[in-house]
């Protein structure tokens, strides 16, 4: 097999601006745009509208994981992602993430084009999934994610303990720390009150000496913010105003589902935090 390319290869902007992952989602139940693209020339047009909007990775997921999700098969999961990233990874000049947990989903869609592993269980779930990235020289997203919400606990001690099993995990695969990108998880596995800790405390995710990703994208906290009944499609302005908040506070990447307005928002957060960079 032929490795990918590292993270500052893939990322050449890492770290001198804030990068805008685009949401592809190719599932018949997520919680914001189910159906809308489980359809594989839906999904391609919304690829191609995604990163000519100004996406840097696009993140193309094949199971829901929003609470309350039906778990699918890897078969299942891979007949939904691979037809699309067969047709999007060679046209496409951005590199494609997998949003799975599942090993033998990270090794087929590595093989047929994507160069990223995005696993919202942080390579515990099938710890398997760090030596297929490792095998492929894939960096690798690790997000915090909890099997129950406890309200009484420190968030952020609970991540940083989440984190250092993690990075032990992929460290005996043999992936370097300089392929790893950390999340928060934010809308996993946490209070209401946590997820708005996780952002307020984000500097301290930073400190750690990795990029870090956001995804706060028409989530549920940002409903009950608006003070008024929304579905996730009307939750643009909180989501802006999240990943711009997350942005000043360290974020490197903001995971979205409406790319064009969020490089609109972020080109000025930038402007104003990163002005050395530009």
């Amino acid at each position: 097999m032929t490795p990918s390319s590292g993270l500052s290869d893939l990322l050449p902007d890492l770290g001198g601006r804030t990068l805008v992952m685009g949401i592809l989602n190719v599932t018949p139940d997520s919680f914001s745009d189910g159906g809308l693209f489980a359809g594989e020339a839906a999904a391609v047009a919304q690829a191609e509208r995604l990163v000519a909007d100004g996406a840097a990775i696009l993140d193309i997921g094949g199971e829901s994981t929003r609470p309350g999700h039906i778990p699918v098969s890897a078969e299942d999961e891979q007949a939904r992602v691979l037809p699309v990233i067969r047709a999007v990874a060679p046209q496409l000049p951005v590199p494609i993430s997998i949003d799975t947990y599942k090993a033998s989903t990270a090794r087929v869609a590595l093989a047929a084009g994507a160069r990223i592993v995005n696993d919202v269980w942080g390579l515990q779930r099938e710890p398997d999934i760090a030596s297929v990235a490792a095998a492929h020289g894939a960096p690798v997203i690790i997000m915090h994610n909890r099997e129950s919400i406890e309200a009484e606990i420190d968030i952020i001690a609970d991540m940083l303990l989440f984190f250092e099993r993690s990075l032990g995990i992929a460290h005996r695969a043999g992936i370097a720390n300089s392929e790893i990108v950390l999340d928060p998880g934010v809308g996993f596995g946490k209070t209401w009150v946590q997820h708005l800790e996780v952002l307020r405390r984000l500097p301290e995710i930073r400190a750690l000496g990795f990029p870090v990703l956001v995804g706060v994208s028409r989530k549920s906290l940002l409903g009950r913010l608006h003070n008024r009944e929304t579905r996730p499609a009307d939750r643009l302005y909180g989501s802006l105003a999240a990943h711009a908040l997350a942005a000043t506070l360290g974020a490197d990447i903001v995971r979205v589902h409406d790319v064009a307005e969020h490089i609109d928002a972020l080109r000025v957060v930038d402007a104003v935090m990163r002005p050395g960079e530009r």
